[in-house]
């Protein structure tokens, strides 16, 4: 028997009925005489470009032993499952065991999204400084007028400049 990792891309509009598509495919590929070794639900993931005007897809990862030319029957039949967007079955030597890399790396993202969270709702609650003995409101306006006064008496440049101008006329 040969060994294969298959990648399933589903319409992102159906990731709520995945569950029942992996029944379907699993039933599927064990009535061609496949043996499903693994199954990893990657769930809903961004596309490098878009396929059929879709941005996203549900990635479904199988690791799975059986015939070629069954293979081949099994591929006939989801070519035409308008639910899967794409499919792709690659023939490895030997199964890793462990989780894929697009599995690790999807819940890694979900992880530092709970994290981004947690920090935004920190950002969200107000902190309140004390106020301290020169931070009244009161006297910050009156500190703004007594410089508004200093400068309504004190001559402009140009003013200055036709003073001088006279001073040194005389």
């Amino acid at each position: 028997m040969k060994k294969y990792e298959a990648v399933v891309i589903l319409n992102p509009n159906l990731s709520s009925k995945a569950d029942d598509f992996i029944k379907d495919f699993e039933k599927l590929l064990i009535a061609n005489s496949f043996r499903v070794l693994k199954c990893e639900d990657v769930g809903r993931r961004q596309l490098s470009y878009s396929i059929n005007n879709h941005n996203k897809g549900h990635y479904l990862l199988f690791d799975i032993e059986g015939e070629a030319p069954k293979l081949i029957e099994i591929e006939n039949k989801i070519k035409y499952n308008e639910s899967i967007i794409r499919h792709l079955f690659l023939s490895v030597k030997n199964h890793s065991g462990q989780d894929s890399q697009l599995l690790i790396d999807s819940k890694n993202k979900k992880h530092d999204s709970e994290e981004v969270t947690t920090k935004e709702d920190k950002k969200k609650v107000k902190r309140v400084k004390p106020k301290e003995d020169g931070d009244n409101e009161d006297e910050k306006k009156n500190d703004k007028k007594e410089k508004a006064d200093i400068k309504d008496n004190e001559p402009s440049s140009a003013e200055a400049n036709i003073e001088d101008k006279d001073v040194k006329d005389e």
